[in-house]
Order: C-alpha cells, then structure tokens, then sequence
C-alpha cells in the first residue's frame, strides 16, 4: 500500500476512468457516481478539506459527512430522502474500494455505514408482462438495426443481464446454437465473479436470425453499423440506454424504461410465477440474498393473495 500527495478530489477523474475502464460500467452509472460526488466535493470545499488526501481521510470525516447528508436542505428548504442518501454514501465506498484496488492507503469502504432504514423507502420500477411485450415488439425487424435491437431486448428479459453483462458478449459464445432450443452460457458477472445465465428458446431464436442476417467477422455479439471496418464496432452500453428510451416511448411504456427496468421486470415475472429468492438470486448474479429482497413487493402481494383466495374464512359459519 502506497500513500500518495494527491487531494481525495484530484483523484475523482482517475476513479471515473476506472469505472469505466476496468470494472465496465454504464455511462449512466459513472454520471450517476460523478453527481453524487460532486456532493461529497462541495462538502469537502465548505468545510476547507479540499486538499484532504486520501490516507488523511478519517472515520470523523465520514461521520460528518453523514451528518451533512442528514441536514442538507435546498433552497426550498426540501431534506434528502434517506434512500438518497444512501446514494451518495454508496459512491463514496465505490471511491474508497478504488483506493483499495490501487493499494492507495486510506480508510476502509466499510468504514461508511448506509442508513439502515433506507430500504424501506425504496422502490423498484418494472413493466408488466403486457407492457414488455408491447416492447419487444416495438422494433421493426425487417430491417437490420431494428432485428439487432429486437434481439437485445429479447435477451435481456430472457436473462436479466445488466448492461455492462450484455455489452460484453461476443459471437463465439453462440458458435453452437445451430440446433439448440435453449443455452446455458457462463459469463464473467459483477466483481469478476463467474455465473451462469440461461437464454430461452425464444430469445435464442432471435439470436439465430440476427447472427444469419450479420455475418461480418467481429468479435462482439451486438454491434453497431455506422464504423469503418478497422475499428471495434462492439455495441455501447450508452447506444443501448439510448435505444430502449426510443423504443419505450413508441411502445408507450413509462419513460422511465432502462436496461436495469427490464431486469427488475425479468425478477417479477419469474417471482410472479413463483420462483423463490434463493433461485432469482442465482439468475440475477447477486451475491447477498439481501440484494434479492428488493423484489419482496411481488412476494408480500402473491402471499397476500393467496391468505385472501384460501384463508378468508368465507366458508365458516357466521
């Protein structure tokens, strides 16, 4: 481990960069981290740490910062809601857990504490199976880019990929799906962790149509058309984000539709068929069974439904 002269704020680009370089994460997620780090940048300058450097970082400063977090208000005088909050705190620990990885000295990313009822403040959004299937089918496939964007939303809610997952796929992966109804395919998930997802036999036959109707030679499963040929013409995460914004509002599905709203959709629907966390947690790639736990709105109705369907004491005599 290394100390090094550089200001916690100097460093915030580099951390960017790592986000996306190493760990492969969305535009929209490195802009969400900048914009929570922007906070913790105005604390640092209003309370004269600007020049603080990463092994000067303390648990008081966490601390304080936290408190900071509690009290602010804006100018209309409106707190941060405590799952906002946690917001914020979390793109601290994702700083402190790159200073980690680089060996740079400084205070432990679990040294930052989220508030414990910040959970019950949130909310996931999903679509319904009519809105998912409104879509899918919202892209023209009979022309080339509109097969390709059918065949990523295809994939997504037969998989629940995140973004950075699917972006990463590549043709050899899907070299032997020639006479397969279904794959099961091992891919490198979050923290590098391998895990194992499953296409359907309907996502995999829009994968067969894409792959016969583009033959060029790339290394990247899903790519866009517009490059020269001497260039990696892989597919961005921020070109999907884009695409499924477009293709949300000609569905007329909530404009809130993201890669991440189809994978919340994905774990509904599984739940809905009543698959149990433990399973969805395996499909999802996460490695708590807590993180799973934000699906239990689906759950808490099923069981609500079920008391109401078979216990509403209905049949007993008054």
């Amino acid at each position: 481990m290394k100390k090094i002269d550089i200001p916690i704020i100097k460093t915030i680009s580099d951390f960017l960069d790592y986000c996306e370089i190493e760990k492969g994460l969305s535009n929209n997620t490195q802009r969400n981290y900048k914009r929570y780090l922007n906070k913790f940048v105005l604390w640092l300058k209003i309370t004269k740490k600007e020049n603080l450097k990463p092994y000067e970082f303390t648990a008081d400063d966490i601390w304080n910062y936290r408190l900071y977090l509690s009290r602010f208000q804006d100018e209309k005088g409106k707190s941060l809601k405590k799952v906002t909050q946690n917001y914020y705190l979390i793109a601290l620990r994702a700083l402190l857990s790159y200073y980690t990885d680089k060996d740079i000295v400084s205070i432990p990313a679990d040294k930052v504490k989220l508030p414990k009822d910040a959970k019950k403040e949130k909310t996931i959004k999903f679509l319904n199976l009519e809105q998912i299937e409104k879509l899918l089918l919202a892209p023209n496939t009979k022309t080339k880019v509109g097969l390709r964007d059918r065949t990523i939303l295809e994939s997504f809610f037969s998989t629940g990929l995140r973004i950075a997952e699917l972006v990463a796929l590549n043709r050899e992966q899907f070299s032997n799906i020639k006479n397969k109804k279904d794959l099961e395919l091992s891919i490198i998930g979050k923290g590098d962790s391998p895990r194992t997802v499953y296409f359907s036999e309907r996502a995999l036959s829009w994968i067969k149509k894409y792959l016969e109707t583009n033959k060029d030679e790339e290394k990247a499963l899903f790519v866009h058309y517009r490059s020269r040929k001497d260039v990696d013409n892989r597919l961005t995460a921020r070109s999907i984000e884009r695409m499924i914004k477009k293709y949300a509002v000609l569905a007329g599905v909530p404009v809130f539709t993201t890669p991440h709203t189809i994978r919340h959709s994905y774990a509904t629907d599984l739940l809905n068929q009543g698959v149990d966390l433990r399973t969805i947690q395996e499909f999802l790639g996460h490695k708590s069974i807590l993180t799973t736990q934000i699906y239990t709105h689906v759950t808490n109705k099923r069981l609500r439904d079920i008391h109401r369907q078979f216990h509403s004491g209905k049949k007993l005599k008054e």
